[in-house]
């Protein structure tokens, strides 16, 4: 390989925008989105703690992967979104799609984004697509995969919440994936469990 081409590589390998972890979880009417906590620049660990889940409005949460100050600026946009449509977060995410497809500055945003409130769940990315799972479960960023193949295989174990399919799914992640730690921040939607902030 090519002198350039490897140091092309080595920084793609070491600075991915989505080296985190998102996972979000539904079942038996509770949505569960829960992250890590921890900012990775190259092979250093800058923070472990920051909260990369929280509430849009009430009724609807999120979660992204990638830059922190990227994701922030498209949380309010869809919350621009959300108050021009209210109640219709599919319409929301497909409006907000466009415009982070279209738009010359959203354009050179990086992240990736979970969006969920009691009745849906969408990913949403700056290529223009709003997917929704048809399982419930999506998992975004260097873990992403891992956590969605462990919440995959727990989602239909009997007895299990979307809690605790998240959190052991994360667990997981965090386990296999060196830009995932295993400090969760999480919101709940529906069920008895319901919260109205980030959780430790």
């Amino acid at each position: 390989r090519p002198a350039r081409d490897r140091a092309s590589f080595s920084a793609a390998a070491t600075s991915s925008p989505h080296a985190t972890t998102v996972l979000c979880v539904r079942k038996d009417g509770e949505t569960v989105i829960m992250a890590d906590g921890q900012v990775t620049m190259g092979s250093e660990i800058v923070k472990p703690n920051v909260k990369k889940v929280r509430i849009i409005e009430p009724g609807v949460v999120g979660g992204f992967a990638g830059a922190t100050a990227d994701a922030f600026t498209l949380f309010e946009r869809l919350e621009q979104q959300l108050e021009q449509h209210p109640g219709q977060l599919t319409r929301a995410c497909v409006e907000l799609a466009k415009q982070w497809r279209t738009d010359k500055f959203l354009r050179k945003l990086e992240a990736t984004m979970i969006v969920a409130d009691k009745e849906s769940s969408f990913q949403i990315t700056g290529s223009g697509d709003v997917l929704e799972p048809h399982d419930g479960v999506i998992g975004i960023g260097s873990g992403g995969s891992y956590a969605l193949a462990a919440a995959r295989a727990l989602v239909d174990v009997p007895g299990m919440k979307a809690f605790d399919i998240a959190k052991k799914a994360m667990t997981i992640a965090a386990d296999t994936c060196v830009y995932t730690n295993h400090n969760f921040t999480h919101q709940i939607i529906g069920g008895p469990d319901a919260t109205t902030k980030a959780e430790e």
